[in-house]
This record gives structure tokens, C-alpha cells and sequence, in this order.
């Protein structure tokens, strides 16, 4: 019988000027992106710790320090890279919460899941994504910032 095992990856950054606004792979057309040593994104960061904490293989942050190698790194490669290190498991499952006011990204929500799939080589149909706003509280609500949370079911 296989262990079902279950992680949780939650992402925030700021937003800031002179930077794409990349999510899920995806560039979003916007006036401010994210902050961060990669290209900042939340989405797919979140997805990153989900699946290492499913595999209990530490976080993102010790796989993929802020050194040079990794400065500007795409997020999808981060990713790509995880699913490596997470080899001898199988990805049952991903569902992810981008927490945003603005811009708004249901338009690109499909795009964000096809990236996500592929770079983890598994079926869309086991990828899913959603927004929400912070209804105007905090800096996300501010449109300060832009956060994620995500959770993994992996097999062992």
C-alpha cells in the first residue's frame, strides 16, 4: 500500500517597480512585479515548499539559497528542479490560492496550470489554481504585496 503523505508551501513578496510580474511562469501584464532574488514568483515558490514539505525534504530556501547561481532564475526551473529531488515520490495532487487584489489573473489562470504541469511532468487535470483578493486589508490589499499558498499530495 502507498503512504499518502501532504505538504503546505505558503509565498509573499513585495511589489515593486522596474519588475515583470511573473506568476505560475506566466507574465502578467502590470505595472509593478515582484521582489526577489528568483524572478519573485509566489505561485510557483508556494508549490515548491508544498512538495518538499509533502517529502519532508526541508524548504525552497535551503534547496535554492539567494546566491548568485540562482539570481533572476525563472521560478519554473526552481521547480523543475524540485521535482528531481522529490523523484522517488509520485505528485497526486496540487491546489494553490494566489492571494492578490490587483492586477486581476483569472484570464491567465489555464496558462499558469499548463506551465505548472509541465514542468512537474504530470496530468493538468492533477494541477489546480485559484485567486482571491484580501478584500483591501494589509498590504496585499493595498496592492502592496501578492501572496500564495499552496498544498501537495504526493505518494511514497
Amino acid at each position: 500500500m502507498k503512504k499518502i503523505r501532504t505538504g503546505i508551501g505558503f509565498d509573499i513578496h513585495p511589489l515593486i517597480k522596474k519588475r515583470k510580474l511573473i506568476l505560475g511562469g506566466v507574465i502578467i501584464p502590470f505595472k509593478l512585479g515582484l521582489e526577489g532574488h528568483s524572478d519573485g514568483d509566489v505561485l510557483t515558490h508556494s508549490i515548491c515548499d508544498a512538495l518538499l514539505g509533502a517529502c519532508a525534504q526541508r524548504d525552497i530556501g535551503y534547496h535554492f539559497p539567494s546566491i548568485k547561481k540562482y539570481k533572476n532564475i525563472s521560478s519554473l526551473l526552481i521547480l523543475k528542479e524540485t521535482r528531481k529531488k522529490i523523484k522517488k515520490f509520485k505528485i497526486i495532487n496540487i491546489d494553490a490560492t494566489i492571494i492578490i487584489q490587483q492586477p486581476k489573473v483569472s484570464l491567465y489562470v489555464e496558462e499558469m496550470r499548463k506551465k505548472i504541469s509541465d514542468a512537474l511532468e504530470i496530468k493538468l487535470s492533477c494541477v489546480s489554481v485559484k485567486a482571491t483578493t484580501s478584500k483591501h486589508l494589509g498590504n496585499i490589499g493595498k496592492s502592496k504585496a501578492i501572496a500564495s499558498i499552496a498544498i501537495a499530495t504526493v505518494a511514497a
